[in-house]
C-alpha cells in the first residue's frame, strides 16, 4: 500500500534499479552529500517520478535565538517589497532509465521518521529496489589537497567484502544518529541492502566544497557503473584547490597544520590502503619506513 505522504508521478521502465539517497542537514558538510546527488542527476540527465510531501515532517518554528531557529525556518526571498520565493522542503525521486537508477534528494525530516521511512521503502517496493546507497559528508582531519577518505556502514555483513576492495573504510561511531542510520537499521529487517557512505572532508574548509564534491562524484560513479562526463568539475576542483591553498600560505600556522595533516594522510594510506605494495617492496629489498 502507497503511503498518502508519497505521490508516485510516472512509472520509469527499470530493470533492476538501485537508489541513491542525498540529504540535506546533519551529513551535508561541504554541501558534498547535496552537491554530489545534484550532480548525479544532472549528468545523467534524470527527470523526477515521485516526492515525499513535507506536511507534518518538519518543525518551522523552533523557540530560541535567531541562529537557533533560522536552520528550521524555511528559507525566503523578497525583491522591492515582493515576495518571490518561500523554498518548503523538498523531497524528489528522480530517474535514469538508462542507469537503471533512481535518485532521491531531500532534506532529513524533524518528525515522524518511521512514516517518512515508510515512504522511502513503499517506492523502492513499486519499483523493485533491491540496493540502495547514501552519500553523507562529515568534517574530518582531512587535507584540502588530498581525496576524502570514505567510511561506510552496513545493513548486512556480507556488503563488507564488496565495498572493502574500493578502499574504504567502516565506521566506528557512538552518539546521536540520523534518519540514515535508523533506514539502514530497517533495510536489514526488509531484506533490503543499503550502504551508507560518508566522506570525511577538511574541517577547516567552510561552505560548498567542490573539490570535495568531484572527487565523491568519481567515485561514486564508479561504484554504480555510470559513465559521467566530469571534466567540468575536475577543472573547478582544482581552481577551488589552488585557491584554499593561496589563502593558506598566508597563514603559516595554519599551513604548517596542514603538512601535518598531509603527512599523516599520506602515512596512513601507505600503511593500511596500500599494504599490499609496501610488502612487495619489503620483499625486493626496498625499504619504506
Amino acid at each position: 500500500m502507497i503511503p498518502e505522504e508519497l505521490r508516485i508521478i510516472e512509472y520509469p521502465k527499470l530493470c533492476q534499479p538501485r537508489l541513491l539517497m542525498g540529504f540535506s542537514g546533519w551529513m551535508d558538510g561541504g554541501e558534498v552529500s547535496t552537491g554530489t546527488v545534484k550532480c548525479i542527476i544532472d549528468k545523467t540527465g534524470a527527470h523526477k517520478i515521485a516526492e515525499i510531501k513535507p506536511k507534518g515532517f518538519y518543525i518551522y518554528n523552533f523557540p530560541g535565538s535567531m541562529e537557533i531557529t533560522a536552520l528550521f525556518r524555511p528559507h525566503t526571498k523578497i525583491m522591492e517589497g515582493l515576495i518571490k520565493s518561500v523554498d518548503i522542503p523538498s523531497n524528489e525521486f528522480s530517474c535514469s532509465e538508462k542507469d537503471d537508477l533512481i535518485i532521491f534528494l531531500g532534506k532529513e525530516p524533524n518528525l515522524k521518521w518511521e512514516e517518512y521511512s515508510n515512504c522511502v521503502f513503499a517506492l523502492c517496493e513499486e519499483f523493485g529496489v533491491k540496493m540502495i546507497y547514501f552519500i553523507g559528508s562529515v568534517a574530518g582531519l582531512v587535507p584540502h589537497t588530498r581525496e576524502p577518505k570514505l567510511f561506510c556502514s552496513v545493513s548486512d555483513a556480507q556488503l563488507k567484502d564488496t565495498f572493502k576492495h574500493y578502499g574504504i573504510g567502516f565506521t566506528n561511531y557512538e552518539g546521536p544518529a540520523s534518519i540514515i542510520t535508523y533506514l539502514t537499521a530497517e533495510c536489514a529487517k526488509r531484506k533490503l541492502n543499503m550502504i551508507s557512505l560518508v566522506a570525511t572532508i577538511p574541517a577547516y574548509v567552510q561552505g560548498n566544497n567542490p573539490k570535495c564534491i568531484e572527487a565523491v562524484t568519481r567515485r561514486l560513479a564508479g561504484m554504480l557503473e555510470l559513465d559521467l562526463d566530469l571534466d567540468d568539475l575536475q577543472i573547478i576542483s582544482e581552481e577551488f584547490e589552488k585557491k584554499i591553498s593561496e589563502v593558506v600560505q598566508q597563514q603559516p600556522d595554519l599551513a604548517n597544520n596542514i603538512k601535518k595533516l598531509e603527512e599523516d594522510y599520506d602515512n596512513e594510506i601507505f600503511n593500511h590502503e596500500m599494504a599490499d605494495i609496501k610488502r612487495w617492496l619489503e620483499q625486493q629489498g626496498i625499504r619504506v619506513d
